[in-house]
């Protein structure tokens, strides 16, 4: 048996190499802080990128770069890949699987989220999150192994191997769609029958009225015409009330028969904090204090997913990448105040605006905190721009600008590939229970 491991002792830990952490660890690099950072994966990854990596148009190099690589420069910062079990905010320490533990003079809780199916049955089991890069390749694997299927034999056609049923029509949902919706009419026919192209469906549902809430009514009016236009068909206003191995029972009844169901339903914080001991509110995010602390447990900080974090007017601010890029900066500067004896400051957050991409040369951007709005081929360039900007390195900068205008300009893919044959192979066998109606 092994013995007890005493605690690795350091100025900082940061448990999340998310937006949030990793903003922090580089601000604090620079300062020459003693930092242990701690993810699960050796790698950050750009998460607004995902999408495109399940759809085949970029590759897992392109949105991913290995954490020492990143602070290869930085002596201070020394990075372990493990998975945190435990997170003690009393004694500021947090415990690998395997058993070491970490403790610092300041802990930073940047865990990030995991997918929330808010128990609709039969979600977790065969619906397809897209979260990470792991979640891309399922979805990757099984996106070709239904048209294998339906090239292999044409009667897997009525059982759904085409259609694929997108759940939530926020942005990730929204792109989603839209790419794979743009797969079908651009991709697959120079890989596979034109004809099978034109069997495939997309389908984009939500229990909300329309897409794309927090953006204007111009824009979603835009986005939803573009979808349209592209062939998803939008079915709004109504909630899912099972997902099945064969497809998506609605709860008007519908029956929509796919093998390839996504979630982009939602998102919660990871059950790892319901057992620290923090405060938690909505979503199971931790409410943090207006410099980002946590309430009642001095010296430890919440950041990006894990938290829910209001601006100067005490309003909730969204879970996304800038407020977790900010957040994380900003909390790096209230750490070097506690480190050396100065006074924190209230967050206060920048909103550069919202973006969301429908297709090629179709975007919806609303800018800066009164949100001028730009759509079209415009939108399109601002969103390519962006994202090219934010993404961590130079090679994963040209590996995307390569693979975009080589995905424009040819409609191939090199990136089709099946590296999970655990989701490529497909029971085609029908789910036990009938259903009313059929889509």
């Amino acid at each position: 048996m092994v013995g007890r491991v005493r605690a690795q002792t350091h100025e900082v830990v940061i448990v999340g190499a998310g937006f949030a952490g990793l903003s922090a660890a580089r601000e604090l690099a620079g300062r020459g802080v003693d930092v242990r950072l701690i993810d699960r994966n050796n790698y950050h990854q750009f998460q607004p990128l995902i999408y495109q990596v399940a759809t085949a148009q970029l590759a897992n190099r392109d949105v991913a770069r290995p954490l020492r690589a990143i602070f290869r420069h930085d002596r201070s910062v020394k990075v372990t890949t493990a998975d945190i079990v435990r997170i003690d905010p009393e004694q500021r320490t947090v415990t690998t699987a395997d058993g070491l533990t970490f403790g610092g003079r300041v802990l930073v809780v940047a865990t990030g989220a995991e997918v929330n199916f808010f128990g609709i049955k039969g979600a977790d089991q065969y619906a397809f999150p897209l979260y990470s890069l792991d979640d891309a390749a399922r979805l990757r694997s099984r996106f070709l192994g239904a048209l294998d299927a339906a090239d292999r034999d044409r009667r897997y056609i009525e059982k759904g191997a085409l259609n694929v049923v997108i759940v939530g029509a926020g942005a990730t949902g929204v792109e989603t769609a839209g790419a794979v919706a743009e797969s079908m009419r651009e991709v697959v026919p120079n890989y596979l029958s034109a004809d099978l192209a034109r069997a495939g469906k997309v389908y984009l549902v939500d229990m909300l009225p329309d897409i794309l809430m927090p953006f204007s009514e111009k824009s979603r009016k835009y986005a939803a015409k573009r979808l349209r236009d592209a062939g998803v068909e939008l079915k709004l206003g109504v909630s899912v009330t099972e997902v099945r191995k064969d497809g998506v029972l609605l709860e008007d009844g519908t029956f929509i028969r796919s093998r390839t169901v996504v979630w982009a339903g939602g998102l919660k914080a990871r059950g790892l904090l319901s057992d620290s001991g923090v405060p938690q509110g909505k979503g199971g995010r931790v409410d943090v204090d207006p410099d980002l602390t946590v309430p009642g447990h001095e010296g430890v900080y919440a950041l990006g997913d894990s938290a829910n974090i209001t601006d100067g007017k005490g309003q909730r601010l969204p879970q996304l990448g800038s407020v977790a890029q900010q957040s994380g900066k900003w909390a790096a500067r209230n750490i070097l105040a506690d480190l050396r004896g100065g006074a924190r400051t209230p967050f206060v957050y920048r909103d550069k605006g919202i973006m969301a991409m429908i297709g090629r040369g179709a975007s919806v951007a609303e800018l800066g905190t009164r949100r001028r709005q730009i759509a079209g081929p415009l939108a399109f360039l601002s969103w390519l721009a962006v994202h090219v900007a934010l993404l961590s390195g130079v090679r994963e900068r040209i590996g995307a600008v390569a693979s975009w205008f080589w995905d424009y300009g040819t409609h191939r893919r090199p990136q089709i590939v099946v590296d999970r044959p655990d989701a490529y192979e497909i029971d085609w066998s029908e789910h036990e229970d009938r259903t009313r109606a059929s889509a």
